[in-house]
């Protein structure tokens, strides 16, 4: 062999040589960065505002249930809440912040401004505990309007709970099948009331295709009586490509204090286009205790898009009950009321 091809080899050898070398340390670089990025976690920020216009077809002011504690309230023009939820997720963990202002806020929260707080584990992909505050496991509506269907709320919804505080440890065991128990204050004890007897209660829910049935028992308000029983079942059915059928059924009672309540929902939705849709939703709700006093409400919701994050919702309810058992009316045996919102998401 000559020299020059020693020579010319010996090259192409270094030269292969700094070819795998930058090849290496630029995977190193790209993998740094990965890891550096994957270190920030990730930050989301979300919520809602909402606004309104309401009109009843009565004598006094108000309109059933538009506010959870003060319905009166409610006439002309006013303000539902702002809502603004900042969440953090880093690994296995997280942290949810959910904060909201305005009459909503003021009846629904717990501690202050705050809708939810708390922080969560993921043990595996099927178990995850958390810890805090957070909105209520039962019924088929939630706080925020953005993700009902119709604006004013059910009877059933205002019978609570909202929220609870405690921990609770979530199952997937498959997609279709879910598990869930909780451990938590008397779900009416506020942060200014604290929960100086230490009354609990247990929570339990089974999920499966899109089935819930949730139970509790326990106490309420921070009374001496902890006997209180609350069984809901919530769900739904999609029975054609543009038909949804919902139904809330909820049974609650407490022998030591001889009071509690039992009612349904339906929820009748159907789909004219991807911005438009009409509801129907009727309600039976019954009061128990010493007597026994019961309400229907129906309403009837047209929810239209303007835009991907604003929608209009146009409740038409009607509330009636022979027991002036009505919200806000009690010696009113019928009330109708017209109700326009301006719901924006972001």
């Amino acid at each position: 062999v000559c020299s020059s091809d020693l020579s010319f080899n010996t090259k192409r050898t270094n030269i292969m040589k700094k070819i795998i070398f930058t090849l290496l340390l630029a995977a190193s670089f790209v993998g740094t960065a990965q890891e550096k990025e994957e270190d920030k976690g990730t930050f989301t920020l979300s919520g809602t505002v909402d606004v309104y216009g309401t009109a009843n077809f009565v004598d006094g002011s108000g309109t059933p249930g538009i506010l959870i504690a003060s319905p009166e309230n409610a006439n002309g023009f006013g303000l539902g809440f702002a809502n603004t939820v900042f969440a953090y997720e880093k690994g296995k963990a997280g942290v949810v912040a959910d904060i909201a202002f305005g009459p909503k806020a003021d009846d629904a929260n717990l501690a202050g401004a705050i809708n939810q707080l708390y922080a969560y584990f993921n043990v595996s992909d099927k178990v995850t505990i958390t810890a805090g505050q957070f909105n209520t496991f039962l019924g088929y509506e939630v706080i925020s309007p953005a993700a009902n269907f119709n604006y004013t709320v059910s009877y059933l919804f205002n019978a609570g709970p909202f929220s609870h505080t405690g921990i609770k440890l979530d199952y997937a065991a498959s997609e279709d099948l879910s598990y869930m128990l909780a451990l938590t204050n008397s779900h009416a004890i506020s942060s200014a009331d604290g929960n100086v007897g230490g009354e609990m209660q247990f929570g339990a829910q089974v999920g499966y295709k899109g089935q819930f049935l949730n139970f509790i028992y326990g106490g309420v308000d921070g009374s001496s009586i902890t006997d209180n029983i609350f069984v809901d079942y919530t769900g739904g059915f999609d029975l054609s490509d543009s038909f949804f059928f919902g139904i809330n059924a909820a049974y609650s009672n407490s022998s030591d204090a001889d009071a509690g309540y039992q009612g349904v929902a339906l929820y009748l939705q159907n789909s004219f286009s991807d911005t438009f849709a009409l509801g129907l939703r009727p309600e039976f709700f019954q009061a128990n205790g010493s007597s026994d006093a019961s309400v229907t409400a129906i309403t009837l919701t047209a929810n239209t898009s303007l835009t991907d994050n604003l929608k209009l919702i146009t409740d038409l309810r009607l509330d009636s009950s022979e027991d002036a058992a009505i919200e806000v009316f009690a010696g009113q045996k019928s009330v109708s009321a017209l109700t326009i919102a301006a719901v924006y998401s972001f």
